[in-house]
């Protein structure tokens, strides 16, 4: 159940959060603003549909925010999500110590270029690396750096720490406020956003890089490419039966990025945290054989594995990605 309450854009959510597997005293405050209303410059790019609001006139390009919960010691860190807004992981970030954003960015592309890309073996990832920098690294899109991720992170940030300084925002800003501290950044997504997630980390140096069900891109080499983030800051999740898993799209991009020198595929089912500190974590937990299930279970939500009490079984799996 939630219920709302805008000043300006403001919202608040009130769903069940846990911090580190138990369950939060207090609610966590969610805010959100419209890249469009945040910076003059900020774009849109219906070609790849890249838009501020969909063919109904719904707005699309709406960013979100929440702050460390209170009483919990702030970490420092800051999550960058790429994919969909996702209340019940936020809540947990929250819960852990973490600021967290989502940023609005161009991933609707995905499916319309690829045949084009793939002629190209870092085709894909050139593409995903200049809707994360703005850098012109691709000839199929055209994407100015005021709609990239690093800049639309920036201007969400100068926003926030406007709005609500006492939540120290600004920390994540450079001190001319021209840039992002990346080192203490922790990029983030599932599927399609953990595969941009990858290859933005191999452009720039971030804290860490946590991948749910993914990185895709099976026909593309840019997985082998030098990395700015050290390899042992790459942690993964997925489900075996997950397509993506099975098509080996998932096993061939950890294999490529590395991931095996930091500890051997871990049944986070048959082996309890902390996994023997492996960066590869897999499950085969009961989805009924559903693979979309499989696919958007490995974060918290409707699709996630609940025990008998109709708990979330991954609840350490989830802390410890994140730690």
């Amino acid at each position: 159940m939630r219920s709302f309450s805008f000043s300006l854009l403001l919202m608040t959510v009130c769903c069940p959060m846990m911090a580190s597997g138990q369950e939060a005293k207090s609610k966590p405050t969610a805010y959100r603003n419209r890249a469009s209303l945040m910076d003059k410059n900020a774009a849109e790019h219906p070609e790849i549909d890249f838009v501020f609001k969909d063919a109904k006139g719904k707005e699309v390009d709406w960013e979100h925010a929440v702050p460390p919960a209170k009483g919990v010691k702030p970490q420092g860190k800051l999550v960058i999500w790429l994919m969909d807004y996702n209340a019940p992981l936020f809540e947990r970030l929250s819960g852990y110590g973490l600021h967290s954003i989502q940023v609005h960015y161009a991933n609707k592309w995905f499916g319309k270029l690829n045949a084009e890309a793939d002629k190209d073996p870092n085709g894909l990832g050139n593409i995903r690396l200049e809707a994360a920098t703005g850098e012109d690294v691709s000839s199929l899109v055209s994407i100015p750096k005021p709609d990239s991720i690093m800049e639309r992170t920036r201007q969400f940030l100068l926003w926030l720490d406007k709005e609500h300084p006492a939540e120290n925002w600004k920390q994540f800003l450079t001190e001319d406020r021209q840039g992002v501290v990346w080192d203490r950044v922790i990029l983030s997504g599932i599927s399609h956003g953990s595969t941009t997630a990858a290859r933005f980390a191999l452009h720039q140096k971030v804290a860490r890089v946590v991948m749910f069900s993914g990185p895709r891109d099976n026909n593309q080499q840019w997985q082998s490419l030098p990395s700015a983030t050290p390899k042992d800051r790459f942690f993964a999740f997925t489900h075996t039966l997950d397509m993506g898993w099975e098509k080996d799209h998932y096993p061939r991009s950890w294999k490529m990025l590395g991931l095996g020198e930091f500890g051997p595929y871990v049944d986070v089912d048959k082996t309890p945290y902390p996994f023997n500190n492996s960066h590869q974590l897999i499950t085969n937990a009961e989805v009924g054989g559903n693979a979309d299930r499989a696919h958007s279970g490995s974060v918290p939500g409707n699709a996630a594995m609940k025990d008998k009490q109709g708990k979330f079984i991954h609840e350490d799996v989830w802390r410890y990605l994140f730690e």
